[in-house]
C-alpha cells in the first residue's frame, strides 16, 4: 500500500494545486470572486481602494480595499471578446453586441421605437478574387470542373474535380500559391477601412442625386446610420456585414423625408458598392493596387418580425454577435497574439496559406511606402487593422454604456450601490499585478464558467426563450 509521500508524488501539479487552494482559510471568497467573473479564463489581478467621501463633511461613505481578500488581491474580468481566448468574456460579449445592434433595429437603450419603421437594410460586402481557390461543394457539383485539362504557369492544375465538406482543411487554400496574388490580398485589408468609409460617403451621394439635392446638403435632409462587423472567410479574405438605417437629419428621433426609402437605400448601395476604388501607395516592387469591393454584393430589407421579403430584426442581431466573438481559431482570421518576429510566423499554428500571408504582410512592412500602414503590426490578422465591430455615432447605445449599466446593476443587486451625488468625491487607487490562473485555479474557473452558462440556459428553456436564430435557413 503506497504511503502518503508516494502517492503525494503521482499527484499531477493541477492536482497539487488544487489541494492547495482547497486547503486556503480564504477559498470560500477565492471562489465567490471567481464566480463574479464568471469563470473569466485570463483574470486580471488588482491591488488597492475605493473610498466614497462626502465633500462638505469628509465623511467616508464606502470604503473597499483588498487587504483582507485572498492574497491581497481583486479578480476581474479579462473582457476578451475572442471564444478561443476567454469562452465567458466572449459570452458576454456577445450579449452586448447582441442588444447593441438590436437597439438600432427596434430602439430601447436610448433609441426610439421609431426606428423599426425606418428603411433599414443588411448589407454583406465581399472582397474581390485574388486567386483561384478551393471551395465548398454541394450535391453532385465538383470544385473547379474543366472540360479539358489545364494547367497555369507554374505547371499546377487549373482545375479540381472533387466535391469539398465545410470540414476539409483544403478548402479556402488557392490551387497555385504561386498565382495567389498576396500582395493584392493584404494590402486590400489595409485598406478595408478605408474603402467603407468611401462606400458609406458614395451611398450618402447616390441618394442626395437620386433625390435631386446638392450632395453637400444631404446632411440637412437625412442621416446614414450603421453597425458593421468584419468576417474572415475561408480564404482568409474578410467581407463586411453590416445594418444600414436611414434616419432624418436630426437624430434616431426625425423621420428620414419622403424620399428616403428602402428601394432608394438599396439603389444607393449598389451604385456605391460598384463605384467606390482605393489606390495603394505606389511601391517599385509590386507597382500601384486599386481596391474595390468584390462582385458579389447582397442587400436585403430588414423587417421587425421577418416575412418573406425581408430578414428579422433579432436574427440579423444574433447573427453580428456571433461573428464578433469569433478568434482565429475560428476562421481563416491569422492568430489572436501579435507576431514579434519572422520567426514567430515560422512557428504560427497556421495553414500555408495564412502564413504565406503573414510573410507577405512582414516583407512589404519592410518597404518604406508601405510604412503608415503598419503591416507587421498587423501581420497577425493578415493585414486587416480595422475594429471586428464599427457603428455609427448615432445608430444606437455604447459598449462602455451597456457594461455602465451593468455594474449599476451588480452593484444595486450587492446593496452597495451609493447615489449619483455630486456631493459625494470618489479617491480610488489601483495597480495592476498579473493576469490569468495558475494550474488548479484554471480547472475550478472552467467548471464554474460551465455551470453558469449551464444554469442560463436552463433558465431560458424554463421561461421559452429562443436560443438561436436563423438567417436564410441556417443557424447564425
Amino acid at each position: 500500500m503506497l504511503d502518503r509521500a508516494a502517492r503525494l508524488r503521482q499527484l499531477t501539479e493541477v492536482d497539487r494545486d488544487i489541494i492547495r487552494l482547497a486547503q486556503d482559510p480564504q477559498f470560500d471568497r477565492w471562489l465567490e470572486q471567481i464566480t463574479a467573473t464568471g469563470g473569466c479564463a485570463h483574470p486580471i489581478h488588482l491591488t488597492g481602494a475605493t473610498t466614497v467621501r462626502d465633500t462638505h463633511s469628509g465623511e467616508i461613505l464606502h470604503h473597499y480595499d483588498t487587504t483582507g481578500e485572498p492574497g491581497e488581491r481583486l479578480l476581474v474580468r479579462c473582457r476578451n471578446r475572442r471564444a478561443t481566448v476567454c469562452p465567458p468574456c466572449s459570452r458576454l460579449h456577445a450579449g452586448d453586441t447582441f442588444h447593441l445592434v438590436r437597439a438600432g433595429l427596434l430602439g430601447g437603450k436610448s433609441v426610439p421605437d421609431d426606428v423599426r419603421e425606418r428603411p433599414r437594410l443588411f448589407v454583406t460586402l465581399t472582397a474581390p478574387g485574388f486567386g483561384p481557390v478551393h471551395h465548398i461543394t454541394e450535391g453532385d457539383e465538383r470544385c473547379r470542373p474543366r472540360r479539358a485539362a489545364g494547367h497555369c504557369e507554374h505547371g499546377r492544375s487549373i482545375g479540381c474535380p472533387a466535391r469539398h465538406t465545410d470540414t476539409e482543411p483544403l478548402v479556402g487554400q488557392p490551387l497555385c500559391p504561386d498565382c495567389y496574388d498576396y500582395p493584392g490580398h493584404v494590402l486590400w485589408h489595409a485598406h478595408a477601412g478605408e474603402l467603407w468609409a468611401r462606400f458609406t460617403r458614395g451611398v450618402r451621394r447616390a441618394l442626395a442625386s437620386a433625390a435631386g439635392i446638392a450632395q453637400t446638403r444631404f446632411p440637412d435632409h437625412a442621416r446614414l446610420s450603421f453597425a458593421k462587423v468584419a468576417e474572415y472567410q475561408r480564404r482568409a479574405a474578410i467581407h463586411v456585414h453590416a445594418v444600414v438605417r436611414l434616419d432624418g437629419p436630426a437624430s434616431p428621433h426625425d423621420p428620414p423625408p419622403p424620399w428616403g426609402t428602402a428601394d432608394a437605400l438599396t439603389a444607393a448601395v449598389h451604385t456605391a458598392a460598384r463605384a467606390v476604388t482605393v489606390h495603394s501607395p505606389y511601391s517599385p516592387a509590386i507597382g500601384e493596387h486599386a481596391m474595390r469591393w468584390g462582385a458579389q454584393l447582397d442587400a436585403r430589407p430588414l423587417r421587425a418580425f421577418g416575412d418573406a421579403h425581408g430578414l428579422a430584426d433579432e436574427a440579423v442581431a444574433a447573427y453580428v454577435a456571433k461573428y464578433v466573438t469569433k478568434g482565429a481559431a475560428d476562421t481563416a482570421a491569422g492568430t489572436d497574439h501579435r507576431l514579434t518576429s519572422a520567426d514567430d510566423i515560422e512557428t504560427a499554428p497556421v495553414s500555408p496559406h495564412l502564413r504565406s500571408l503573414m510573410r507577405a504582410c512582414w516583407r512589404l512592412g519592410d518597404l518604406p511606402e508601405f510604412a503608415p500602414l503598419r503591416l507587421r503590426a498587423w501581420a497577425h490578422t493578415l493585414g486587416y487593422r480595422g475594429h471586428i465591430l464599427t457603428k455609427s455615432r448615432a445608430y444606437s447605445t455604447t459598449y462602455a454604456t451597456l457594461r455602465a449599466e451593468r455594474a449599476h446593476h451588480e452593484r444595486t443587486a450587492a446593496a452597495t450601490d451609493l447615489p449619483n451625488d455630486s456631493a459625494a468625491i470618489t479617491d480610488a487607487h489601483w495597480r495592476y499585478i498579473t493576469s490569468g490562473h495558475t494550474p488548479g485555479a484554471a480547472l475550478i474557473a472552467a467548471g464554474v464558467a460551465e455551470d453558469l452558462m449551464r444554469n442560463r440556459e436552463i433558465s431560458g428553456e424554463e421561461l421559452g426563450a429562443p436560443g438561436r436564430w436563423r438567417i436564410n435557413g441556417s443557424a447564425p
